[in-house]
């Protein structure tokens, strides 16, 4: 009799002890799910219109470039905002900006994301939130072969020597951080700082990496100085609106996706920017 009633007590607390552990899991299921899946007020707006904007700026090569001859996009972010669309399930409307206003077309709302390689500086982050890096590169610079004074990236920062960059850009402040002879000069228009080392206005202008190997492509009179030690790394990333973020959740959902996936290698390889993009081991 005992025993049986020993048994009973064992069985009845058996259950108890399942239903809590049950109720427990379902519980956790149930808040981790919503977490999982919690979708943001900006994604919803973009599957309802069917449309991810997407704010590129067309002059930067191998990133997010018009191709004069053809007239289309081209560059890694071209392509990868493209695979973004696709697995949101919208299509791409793309937003023509610059670095100079580009934090103003997320704030205005005049897109949903900005991805063409927004270097990322503190300045930058106290107005827009980043995802994470999927490209780092250093700096370089370009000169005319004609030139007989720079002669590479150590004689640059010298009195008399103009170095141009262009506004808005990372490489702006690091030059204004950099030199210490050489004089400053600020252009609106990428396309300008060719134009100015052309002319003989200036001696040199700053890129990084992606545009200094698209402008020896293009120009036969460009020479790339690369620093004997190599300058600051600056880490690329897609920028957003700040406050939103579940939306910055699921844009590094999406990075970390290309890193793993094969896509960012894919792309990188495609674009001729492997050697700076940021690939998981």
């Amino acid at each position: 009799m005992k025993l049986a009633l020993r048994l009973s007590l064992i069985r009845s607390n058996c259950i108890k002890h399942s239903f809590s552990t049950l109720f427990f899991i379902l519980v956790f299921n149930i808040i981790f799910n919503s977490s999982a899946f919690a979708v943001s007020e900006r994604e919803q707006k973009i599957v309802e219109s069917g449309k991810l904007r997407v704010c590129i700026w067309p002059d930067y090569f191998s990133i997010s470039y018009k191709n004069k001859k053809t007239g289309q996009l081209e560059g890694i972010d071209i392509d990868l905002s493209q695979e973004l669309a696709q697995d949101l399930g919208v299509t791409v409307e793309y937003v023509t900006t610059h670095f100079g206003i580009f934090m103003h077309d997320l704030q205005q709302d005049n897109c949903d994301i900005a991805m063409f390689g927004v270097g990322i500086t503190d300045n930058r982050a106290e107005h827009i939130n980043y995802s994470e890096p999927y490209l780092s590169s250093s700096m370089y610079a370009i000169a005319s072969d004609a030139n007989p004074i720079v002669v590479s990236w150590e004689s640059m920062d010298q009195p008399g020597v103009i170095v141009c960059v262009q506004e808005g850009t990372y490489m702006e402040q690091a030059m204004r951080d950099y030199l210490q002879h050489a004089e400053l000069m600020t252009v609106v228009q990428s396309s300008q700082r060719e134009i100015e080392v052309r002319s003989g206005r200036a001696d040199v202008f700053i890129a990084d990496y992606p545009y200094g190997q698209r402008t020896l492509q293009v120009y036969d009179w460009a020479k790339l100085l690369s620093p004997e030690q190599a300058t600051e790394q600056f880490q690329y990333a897609y920028a957003i609106k700040k406050g939103e973020a579940q939306w910055l959740d699921r844009v590094n959902v999406f990075v970390q996706a290309i890193k793993a996936d094969g896509r960012l290698e894919h792309y990188a390889n495609k674009n001729n920017l492997r050697p700076i993009a940021l690939i998981d081991p």
